[in-house]
């Protein structure tokens, strides 16, 4: 489904090359024109260059597995499903459960339909072009991490290639102006390769950690961005009918199927897993979160 997905989304497609390309390019950079000049002669080059590839390591695999990962689709009836009966409408309403008209079926609480995947998600949180999938319920951990680690690249690029020019700085005026001459091709060249990754390690890491801050809201509130728009628009017409009529105040909204507050921590471990925290660097297979579960059927259960 997801190579499926990504032969039909032409923007997904783009972004995913951008983002290959622009980790190479990153690891090019650095080491050809940073690491090898400034630090050939000594064991930091190795070092560096060994910490940098693996950020880009587990940053390549965490991006893998949110692009192929399924995100939580909800599963299609085999037969079609007459909605016009009464008892799954009851079990609609008193189970949370809705009916998705595109998808022509019902679908669990806090599942949204994407229109670029045309399937429901559950526990939907956006579409991401850079992934070319969306952020749902089994693979929000795989993104984050694949925020966190293009973080740290960035951060990690962006103080060597600082570094580098200032190194590069002090060796230019210790030596001679014969030497500067011969070198001033590869001098701008350099410059402009170092230039060009600070520009990207800037935007790039700016662009993740402001999204990385707001995944890790979202977990701790409980609140998907869906639910948060979802919930003012509730709110503003809350207030809207209350000025218009004093018994509005009191109605319920349609389809809101509240959920209880969970501490920060047990929120933390759904999305993670309930190992140990340090495995929440790592993009490996967690444990499902046991409440809602993720074994479901297209229909809701109620009593025949």
């Amino acid at each position: 489904m997801a190579a499926l997905r990504c032969r039909r989304d032409p923007c997904g497609v783009i972004c995913i090359i951008l983002t290959y390309f622009s980790v190479f390019y990153a690891d090019y950079v650095v080491i050809q024109y940073v690491l090898i000049p400034a630090y050939s002669d000594s064991v930091w080059c190795t070092l560096h260059g060994s910490v940098f590839n693996l950020i880009l390591l587990l940053l390549l695999a965490c991006h893998a597995k949110a692009v192929f990962s399924d995100p939580g689709m909800v599963p299609l009836p085999e037969t079609a499903i007459d909605f016009s009966d009464l008892r799954s409408q009851s079990c609609k309403h008193t189970c949370g459960w809705t009916v998705c008209s595109r998808c022509e079926t019902y679908r669990p609480p806090r599942a949204h339909h994407c229109r670029v995947c045309q399937r429901c998600i559950r526990r939907m949180d956006h579409h991401c072009p850079w992934i070319n999938n969306c952020v749902g319920e089994l693979n929000q951990k795989y993104f984050i991490q694949f925020l966190f680690y293009t973080g740290m690249a960035s951060l990690y690029s962006l103080v060597l290639v600082v570094s580098a020019w200032v190194w590069r700085i002090r060796s230019e005026r210790e030596g001679d102006s014969e030497k500067e001459d011969e070198e001033s091709p590869s001098k701008h060249l350099i410059v402009a390769h170092y230039i060009i990754l600070l520009v990207e390690s800037v935007l790039f890491g700016v662009f993740v950690m402001v999204i990385f801050y707001d995944q890790l809201v979202s977990i701790i509130t409980d609140e998907t961005p869906i639910e948060q728009m979802k919930n003012r628009l509730m709110i503003k017409d809350r207030s809207s009918a209350s000025s218009s009529s004093s018994n509005a105040t009191t109605s319920q909204p349609p389809n809101h199927t509240p959920h209880t507050r969970k501490p920060k921590m047990a929120l933390l471990r759904e999305v993670f897993g309930r190992g140990s925290v340090w495995c929440w660097l790592l993009p490996l297979h967690s444990s499902a979160p046991t409440v809602g579960g993720i074994s479901y059927s297209a229909l809701p259960d109620y009593d025949v």
